[in-house]
């Protein structure tokens, strides 16, 4: 864990200044900037704040393909979206090639702490590891159509009670955005593949659907939906990504994509109620909830599709 970010400097009025992480020197420009200015985080607050998060929010990008957001002026200024590494690049910041474009491997609190000063607000890796095909872990994205949607707990709750019925443990998780995750670990030693993924996905979704008509949809176009809560299980595929737990979201909240238990989802909890000013309290409360749930077994219900 690196000590607090305080960028050193000439003078107090200086925009610009260094830090030592990990035997590495970044320069630190312009810390006082408001990134998300309702919260008063400033970047200097910001880089202290993913320092902190680094052990969880590492752990689901190391390993990766990395696109980042950045907001060079703040969460609700202009943006973009930045696969390919920024220039020019620092000698410790590791990169992985994918289909010609040459990603981040976000691998050390040096490389979160630059690209944090990069202003990249939000950290989305790919479903699958460096140099493998396979799927790190499953994923089912439950993308309302209303901002904000009432109903997206229930609608997770109705998700986790279909693969529970399956047999199938899930941690649900905030996007930190308006949407939630459900998150399934899986065993690396099965090989399972995006296609067999997929294909439980189609069938958890349909079956949602059917069972919830008024609720839910598998409508890909988003002005085709009405108010229903869309199951994208197309997402999850090779070369896509979607915001990593833990990282922190272009939002007026400052919300943090957070995982949490099923009696939480079932007290409808707020998805900005989880933010970079109070996550690292949850988390020295209640651990990763990911981590602690084991690798499902998803060999009957693919037996049964078949």
């Amino acid at each position: 864990m690196a000590a607090p970010v305080k960028p050193k400097s000439s003078s107090s009025k200086s925009a610009k200044g260094t830090i030592m992480v990990q035997g590495r020197e970044l320069t630190i420009t312009n810390p006082q900037k408001l990134l998300w200015p309702e919260k008063g985080i400033t970047k200097a607050i910001y880089l202290e704040k993913l320092a902190q998060l680094a052990p969880y929010l590492l752990t689901y990008c190391r390993g990766r393909y990395l696109t980042t957001i950045r907001f060079p002026d703040g969460w609700n200024e202009k943006s973009f979206y930045q696969k390919n590494v920024p220039e020019p690049t620092p000698d410790f910041v590791a990169s992985a090639e994918l289909e010609g474009i040459r990603y981040v491997h976000l691998d050390s609190l040096p490389t979160l702490l630059w690209l944090g000063n990069l202003a990249a607000l939000e950290f989305h890796p790919s479903f699958h590891r460096i140099g493998s095909p396979l799927p790190a872990e499953w994923l089912i994205d439950i993308d309302p159509s209303l901002d904000p949607e009432p109903r997206i707990m229930e609608a997770a709750e109705i998700i986790g009670g279909i693969l529970d019925g399956m047999n199938i443990r899930s941690v649900p998780k905030t996007s930190g955005a308006t949407g939630v995750q459900i998150y399934v670990p899986i065993p690396p030693e099965k090989g399972y593949t995006f296609e067999q993924l997929r294909k439980i996905g189609q069938f958890v979704a349909n079956f949602a659907v059917q069972k919830h008509p008024q609720l839910f949809t598998v409508e890909r176009l988003k002005k085709d939906r009405g108010t229903r809560i869309y199951i994208d299980y197309l997402q999850h595929w090779y070369g896509k990504t979607l915001s990593a737990p833990y990282t922190p979201r272009a939002r007026e909240a400052a919300s943090v994509s957070t995982p949490l238990t099923w009696q939480e989802v079932a007290a409808r909890p707020d998805p900005r109620d989880f933010h970079l000013l109070n996550i690292m309290e949850r988390l020295q409360q209640k651990g990763d909830l990911i981590a602690q749930n084991p690798a499902q077994n998803l060999d009957p219900i693919l037996s049964f599709l078949k």
